[in-house]
């Protein structure tokens, strides 16, 4: 009996003692569900421009935990393929991921992460450590190495909040390669072609301790700096309300910014840069 059963029943599958990882659930019984999947026969790359591309993203820690934000663009060569893209999820109550890279393989591997947690918790009746939670995504993104290999890169931004870690150091960010490598980053990351110009941002305006609104702003100005200097980064979009992601993560759970909120500092923030185009100086 399979899961495929015309009668509807379950397969013997779903009642056999296995792993608490849903993904290699699916490896074991329906392989051609996992987004990891090699796309092209061996030898043929994804043509580029020829699919969505997400861009920057970033993490900051803050005094209450993490802030975690993205841009909304996705290119397609020189195309605007979207404007109003989500690259930043919740994965678990605790624990948000962003993403660079191919957009709809990224998606599908954001599903399918936020479900291996959930599984994860149910086999187990424990959550996942937030150390197991970065190594467990860097098993899927190794398991995505075919797919890198032939043009389609994932590179996701994993941040966390730390109930274990002394206080004021719970807010934690991970950043990948496209070859599963893990490292931890202290302060603050980026991810993305725009990244290294967000991360000249983060460097010349971060500092420990800020509130939830200086942060979000410091995340702003360094998103504004990539889109000014990367054209595959977009910039706040006034004319149709189009703005970044933020969101935060701390001892009460994920929570995305409200738009009305990212509005109003998204306004203040460009305001700012009328008198100052180049951005704020750096915070003494």
């Amino acid at each position: 009996m399979t899961a495929s059963d015309s009668d509807g029943r379950l397969g013997e599958e779903f009642f056999t003692p296995a792993t608490s990882s849903f993904t290699e659930f699916l490896a074991a019984h329906r392989p051609e569900l996992l987004p990891t999947r090699p796309p092209f026969p061996d030898g043929v790359r994804a043509r580029d421009g020829r699919f969505p591309h997400g861009t920057t993203v970033l993490a900051l820690a803050y005094r209450d935990g993490v802030m975690i934000a993205g841009d909304r663009r996705a290119t397609m060569g020189n195309l605007i393929a979207q404007r109003d893209l989500e690259k930043v999820h919740p994965a678990d109550d605790h624990t948000a991921v962003a993403f660079a890279g191919s957009v709809g393989l990224a998606l599908d591997m954001v599903k399918l992460y936020q479900v291996e947690l959930k599984h994860f918790e149910k086999i187990e009746g424990i959550p996942m450590t937030l150390n197991a939670k970065a190594r467990r995504l860097a098993g899927m993104i190794r398991q995505n190495l075919d797919q890198a290999m032939q043009g389609l890169a994932v590179v996701p931004l994993l941040t966390g909040y730390d109930v274990s870690a002394p206080e004021g150091e719970r807010g934690r960010i991970f950043s990948f390669d496209v070859v599963g490598g893990l490292y931890e980053k202290e302060d603050f990351h980026a991810e993305g072609s725009g990244s290294p110009y967000a991360r000249g941002a983060l460097k010349k305006l971060f500092r420990k301790g800020m509130d939830r609104r200086e942060a979000a702003l410091t995340a702003l100005h360094a998103l504004y700096d990539a889109a000014d200097d990367d054209s595959a980064t977009g910039g706040p979009d006034i004319n149709r309300r189009i703005f970044p992601i933020v969101s935060v993560i701390t001892g009460d759970g994920f929570e995305r910014l409200s738009e009305p909120e990212t509005e109003e500092l998204t306004r203040e923030m460009v305001e700012q840069r009328r008198s100052r185009p180049d951005g704020p100086n750096t915070t003494p």
